[in-house]
């Protein structure tokens, strides 16, 4: 509107100005004429007025045509911008609607504003429904307070990535993979996007693929394990075929036999909590009573294989982590175990087990003299199917690396030909 209005206030301006210079500049002609030539000066009065009419007729037009150009360039570039709106926004709602994968659209208040069918089929729920509850009613308050922590980060505009288990109305329970990112409309967060896949069956292949590999360590420690308890069986064995000859009691042999029972105990006890299934529960694990808990089941074949292992803890706290006790011993078993595989029976064997803290996180590390490899080998550690061995499968390092993923933390392995390999597994410290 005041476009329009400076428009016509400039073109009633050059009109008006054109005017007064034309009275005045025709006037002091009309009187030099009237006295040097009269026919000149009734010439002039005659065609002065169509002679102003062309002149103000051209000035006009050049402005109009001037200022209607640039109007017309003008909406030009707005339909243009306006069409790369739509097709921009088509780009949008197919990448809303058409993803594989559930998308939601959230107001700050955390409602839901719209979503794809996808995502209702995923909580199966329609949109209507979905707009009439929260979200935080699929979550139990344990997942409540971590979506929270996440929703709060994407409002100050952090994208976040995170697992939830989700409650169903029908009393089922998916798992997904959550992404939140933030809408930024002109630096200001306006609102959220989740991004949700159900990945249910992948967690369930993978806790399968690790309890396969679980009841495949239990077996291949079982052999070391019973060598390991024949050993007090025999001491124990012994004591009792002498106190029958002597038919006396001896109570330095008493002493003798109860420790050898507390150990066959101590080591079918640390099997067995191996071989149980369990319910997936992160918890406060002290790494240290977890390291001492694998040794303990680890000397027996370590011993058949004329290798010492050699613990130390270099912290002087206990050490604690968010983690699953039972996996995170899978995890050191294979490690150790791949260690003193590969010392050869002509090397005097040793695996050194390193316990310390550097910031926050838990540093484990486990280092052999063994035969070492070449990095090319080491690049393919973790590889599924990939194993170094005549018989090895390759899932264990593969069974390893998820579930330290799985812990928030990393595993790294360096080697080298004929002196031995190392390998770093650092986890979150939690206080």
């Amino acid at each position: 509107m005041k476009q329009a209005r400076d428009i016509a206030l400039k073109i009633a301006f050059t009109y008006v100005l054109l005017g007064i210079l034309w009275v005045i500049l025709s006037d002091y002609v009309s009187v030099i004429l009237a006295q040097e030539k009269l026919s000149l000066y009734i010439y002039f009065q005659r065609y002065k007025g169509w002679f102003f009419i062309f002149l103000t007729g051209i000035t006009i037009f050049l402005l109009v045509y001037r200022r209607t150009n640039e109007l017309i360039l003008t909406n030009e570039r707005l339909t243009e911008k306006e069409q790369q709106l739509q097709i921009q926004n088509q780009h949008y709602l197919s990448l809303f609607e058409r993803n594989p994968d559930g998308v939601f659209e959230i107001s700050l208040n955390g409602n839901v504003v719209s979503v794809n069918q996808e995502a209702e089929e995923l909580l199966e729920s329609s949109l209507e429904e979905l707009r009439e509850v929260r979200l935080r009613k699929f979550l139990d308050e344990e997942h409540i307070r971590r979506v929270t922590h996440h929703f709060i980060d994407g409002l100050k505009g952090k994208a976040s990535r995170f697992e939830a288990k989700i409650h169903l109305p029908n009393n089922k329970s998916k798992i997904l993979r959550c992404s939140l990112l933030p809408i930024i409309v002109n630096e200001k967060v306006t609102g959220m996007y989740a991004v949700a896949r159900d990945i249910t069956q992948y967690r369930k292949n993978e806790e399968m693929m690790i309890a396969s590999e679980k009841l495949s360590v239990i077996g291949q420690l079982a052999a070391a394990v019973a060598h390991e308890i024949r050993n007090p069986l025999t001491s124990l064995k012994g004591f009792i075929q002498l106190m029958q000859k002597s038919n006396t009691i001896n109570h330095n042999h008493l002493d003798i036999m109860l420790s050898e029972v507390d150990r066959i105990d101590l080591i079918s006890g640390e099997m067995l909590i191996l071989g149980k299934q369990q319910d997936i529960r992160f918890q406060h694990e002290s790494i240290d009573d977890l390291l001492k808990q694998v040794i303990v089941l680890m000397e027996a074949q370590a011993n058949l294989e004329n290798v010492s292992i050699q613990y130390d803890n270099q912290s002087d706290e206990s050490l604690c982590v968010m983690g699953e006790g039972s996996q995170l011993k899978q995890v050191f078993i294979n490690i150790i175990k791949n260690a003193v595989e590969a010392i050869p029976h002509t090397r005097k064997g040793k695996v050194a087990i390193s316990l310390s803290q550097r910031g926050d996180q838990v540093f484990v590390v486990v280092e052999d003299n063994g035969m070492g490899m070449e990095p090319e080998r080491v690049e393919r550690f973790g590889e599924p199917f990939y194993s170094t061995k005549e018989k090895g499968t390759g899932l264990g390092l593969a069974v390893c690396q998820k579930i330290i993923e799985r812990h928030k933390g990393e595993i790294a392995f360096h080697s080298e030909k004929g002196k031995g390999t190392r390998v770093e597994i650092s986890l979150p410290l939690k206080q």
